[in-house]
């Protein structure tokens, strides 16, 4: 394996522009790679996140997995993340992956999660909130401060942490959203999630219901392109409620990158979580 490599696919998530969305490294045939090696690499891709496709472990395999994921940020490995979960799957069909059931099973470490073809868009059903519930008056000054805003300024705040730890905050709109300028040192730890609703007008011209945004410094990410497990958190907190319960977000627009991700919460309040998926680089990666 070492002599000629293993497959390797760089697939880009939540836009059908190569270039555009948010793209995640996928090592295919993983085995024996270390801690280390995994680590090493996906500080060297210097993307958002990197991932190494494994066979399913025994439990996994009894539950229905047809794959397993290890998914790692600069910073360090996450239990789970919404971009590279769909970003895998479309390489692990690429690659000839034939799945055992109706849709797909991915295992990764906050267990397994179902993924469904929606059309050409590939769509994750979002994990169980780790955290959930509102953020005390101490954590949102922390957090206003980060983003550099009053804590008026904040509509409403929830934590949505299906993982990487977010915390969530609603402004006036996307035109405040689309303002900030975080102060990422203060941010320090904080994961934290913006949305904010764009108007009425745009939203009946076809354009996205809300913007977000989010920023990850500690994972050695200052701002995410594209995320999720974050729009997963906010589809679970707002959906229904505050948003319609099928909407689409923009992200990465303050990046350029142009993403939009499909948030659909169902009767019985699963939150189903899509966008496009688009290889844009294929070759073997020598570890």
């Amino acid at each position: 394996m070492t002599a000629a490599g293993r497959p390797f696919r760089q697939v880009n998530v939540f836009s059908s522009e190569p270039t555009a969305g948010n793209p995640v490294a996928v090592v295919h045939d993983a085995d024996g790679l270390t801690d280390a090696q995994m680590a090493a690499f996906a500080r060297w891709t210097n993307l958002s996140e990197t991932t190494f496709l494994l066979p399913p472990t025994p439990a996994g395999r009894d539950g229905g997995a047809d794959y397993r994921v290890r998914i790692w940020t600069p910073g360090g490995e996450l239990p789970f993340a919404g971009h590279p979960t769909l970003g895998t799957a479309h390489a692990w069909l690429e690659g000839g992956g034939v799945p055992a059931g109706d849709g797909v099973v991915q295992e990764c470490g906050v267990g397994l999660v179902t993924l469904r073809r929606d059309g050409d868009r590939l769509d994750f059903a979002a994990p169980p909130l780790a955290r959930s519930g509102p953020v005390d008056d101490g954590d949102l000054v922390r957090v206003a401060r980060s983003l550099r805003v009053e804590p008026a300024d904040v509509v409403r705040a929830a934590w949505v942490d299906n993982g990487p730890g977010w915390v969530a905050v609603q402004l006036a709109d996307a035109a405040a959203v689309l303002a900030l300028d975080p102060d990422l040192v203060a941010m320090g730890d904080l994961k934290v999630g913006v949305v904010g609703e764009h108007p009425a007008e745009a939203r009946a011209s076809g354009g996205p219901a809300v913007e977000v945004r989010g920023f990850v410094p500690s994972l050695g990410v200052g701002e995410d392109p594209v995320t999720g497990s974050l729009n997963a958190g906010l589809g679970q907190w707002l959906a229904g409620d505050v948003l319609p319960s099928s909407y689409v977000a923009a992200q990465g627009t303050a990046l350029g990158r142009a993403g939009r991700v499909h948030v659909q919460k169902l009767p019985d309040g699963a939150v189903w979580v899509g966008g496009d998926t688009v290889t844009t680089v294929v070759g073997e990666v020598r570890l």
